[in-house]
This record gives C-alpha cells, sequence and structure tokens, in this order.
C-alpha cells in the first residue's frame, strides 16, 4: 500500500481541508498518542527541521503544546516573544517573518490577533505557516484536538450532536469546529445570547447549523457539549447585562446537564471561567473531558506538524 501523504504546505483553516485530510491528521496523531505515554518521550521523525513559534497573543496551553510537540519529533524550536522583539521598535509583521526565514527555518508556527495574518505571511513565505488562531477567523489545531477527543469517547463522528455554546461571534474555536464537524458528517447547534450571534451564523459549515438560544433545547439531545469562554477583550460592547446574569441563562450547571442525555460529555478549550460559562461541579465533573483534550492537544500538533514537513504516516521514524 502507498504511504498516505499531506500535500499541503500551511495549516491555515480546516474550511479548505477535506474530509479525508482531516482524517488523516486525527489517524496520524492516534499513532503519536503513544510515544506521549513512554519513559523517554521522543523520536527523531522531524531531526533536522526548524520550527519558530511566533506567538503575538498570549497563550498557555496552544504554545506549551507546540512546544512539547515540536521537541517530541525532534526538530529544532526557536520561540518568539514580541515584548522582547523588534516588534516593539516599530518591526512588521512580513519583515519579522522574513528575517526569521532568512535564518533558514523550515515551519512558523503563528498565533496573531489579525484574521487572516497567516494568509497573508504564506504569499511571501517559503516556511510553511501552522494557524494557531488567527484574530476571530480559525483555531484549526484546537478543533482538531477537540475531534481527536470526540473520536476516542463517542466513535465515529458521523451523524453525532454536538452543541457549542457560549461567545459564538468572538470564537475562531467556535468556526473551526463548524468546519471541523460538519465536514466529518457530525450535526452542529450552536447557543447563546442573541447578542454573541453572528449575522447567518446558521450557513456557516458544510450543510450549516442550527442556532438555539433555550440552553436547556440545545443539550437536550447532545452527544457532547463544547463550551466556549466568554471573550471580553475582543468585545467593543456590552453585549449582556452582568456575568452573574450570563451564568444564570447559559452557564452550564448541573441542573442544565439534566436535561442531556447520560452519555454526553462536556468539553471546553480553556482558559476556563468558573462561575461564568462553567459551574464547578461541572467542570471538575465525571463528564468532563477537558484535561483529556489537553493531553490530546500534543498529540495532535505532533501529527500536524509531521504531515506539513513532508512525513509520512507509515514511516518508520515514529516507530
Amino acid at each position: 500500500m502507498n504511504p498516505v501523504q499531506f500535500n499541503r504546505k500551511d495549516l491555515i483553516t480546516l474550511e479548505e481541508l477535506s474530509p479525508e485530510e482531516i482524517g488523516l491528521i486525527l489517524d496520524t496523531a492516534d499513532s503519536f498518542k503513544e510515544i506521549s505515554e513512554r519513559p523517554i518521550k521522543k523520536v527523531p521523525a522531524l531531526r533536522g527541521v526548524t520550527v519558530a513559534n511566533l506567538f503575538f497573543e498570549p497563550s498557555t496551553r496552544t504554545r506549551i503544546s507546540f512546544e512539547l510537540a515540536e521537541k517530541r519529533l525532534s526538530a529544532d524550536t526557536v520561540s518568539f516573544s514580541t515584548s522582547t522583539s523588534s516588534v516593539v521598535k516599530g518591526e512588521t509583521l512580513r519583515d519579522t517573518a522574513q528575517n526569521i526565514q532568512a535564518m533558514k527555518v523550515d515551519v512558523v508556527v503563528l498565533r496573531h490577533s489579525s484574521s487572516g495574518a497567516h494568509r497573508f505571511l504564506s504569499r511571501f513565505l517559503e516556511a510553511s505557516i501552522i494557524n494557531a488562531g488567527d484574530g476571530q477567523h480559525e483555531h484549526p489545531t484546537q478543533a482538531l484536538l477537540d475531534m481527536m477527543t470526540l473520536r476516542q469517547r463517542l466513535g465515529s463522528l458521523e451523524g453525532k450532536k454536538i452543541t457549542i455554546i457560549g461567545d459564538i461571534m468572538h470564537s475562531r474555536v467556535a468556526r473551526s469546529n463548524i468546519w471541523g464537524l460538519t465536514k466529518m458528517g457530525a450535526k452542529v447547534t450552536v447557543c447563546g445570547p442573541p447578542t454573541m450571534m453572528p449575522t447567518e451564523i446558521e450557513k456557516l459549515g458544510v450543510g450549516g447549523v442550527n442556532v438555539e438560544l433555550d440552553i436547556r433545547k440545545a443539550v437536550a439531545e447532545a452527544d457532547a457539549i463544547n463550551i466556549l469562554r466568554i471573550q471580553l477583550e475582543r468585545q467593543k460592547l456590552h453585549l449582556f447585562p452582568s456575568l452573574q446574569e450570563y451564568f444564570e441563562v447559559f452557564g452550564v450547571r448541573p441542573d442544565v446537564l439534566d436535561y442531556a442525555p447520560p452519555h454526553c460529555i462536556v468539553m471546553h478549550p480553556g482558559p476556563m471561567n468558573r462561575g461564568v460559562e462553567i459551574d464547578q461541579d461541572v467542570a471538575d465533573g465525571e463528564r468532563a473531558v477537558i484535561l483529556r483534550q489537553v493531553t490530546n492537544g500534543v498529540a495532535v500538533r505532533m501529527a500536524v506538524l509531521f504531515l506539513i514537513a513532508g512525513g509520512k504516516v507509515e514511516d518508520s521514524s515514529i516507530q
């Protein structure tokens, strides 16, 4: 059998990937998951490959996850901090990236506050670009790790009902999840305040999504609930009266979970605001798979780095 290959230079959005490509990434991540459980958590798969991590926004899970993934694949890494770089002196994103490429970097992992920053840079860089989050646009590796977690608990994504609750308007995680899940055959419902619901959100994804403003109806048939953080830093206006009122109407509490099927799991991309979008008992409850998402994030990012760098699923270097 011929090795399966990922033939894209960049990973910028799940919107442009086929179901087969998404499946390949998830299958490859399954292969890498075991490496993190070994006494020596390292394989030589990306030996000789140099990866630059450019994070223009704060990040904990995503940044550490990528750095761990790179080290476990034996890549050479360099991390970029805007507070100690020439960006504070007025250097542009393009100049920063091109200077890094001049140092012969092979892959750039980029997080940026501007939607479309990755697409813009791809016009100038020979290095591969991996989107670690761009503005309100997409966060593809977060959606991929969410899908990996769902497959582990639910099996195939085909026909599964996933409810996304929270600040849909400002969430790049929601957009990537909608594209990824609907391409894999899942049925998506979004729920949140009308003031946080984007115009024509029902048309997003393959076949669109269902919009439900009543949280109890939104979870009634859900196989999984993915809870989003209220992104106050992206809001220019007050979109709800108070955090307490949001929690009372759209917070996922134990009494809300009573309306969901017994097998329904609870997810959150983090960071969590306990007592705002998620109740303490729900976050720490037996339905929650939030820490499993974090664990799967390393395997997914290993898979993306490996495939972007030209790896093959059957390559002996992952053994």
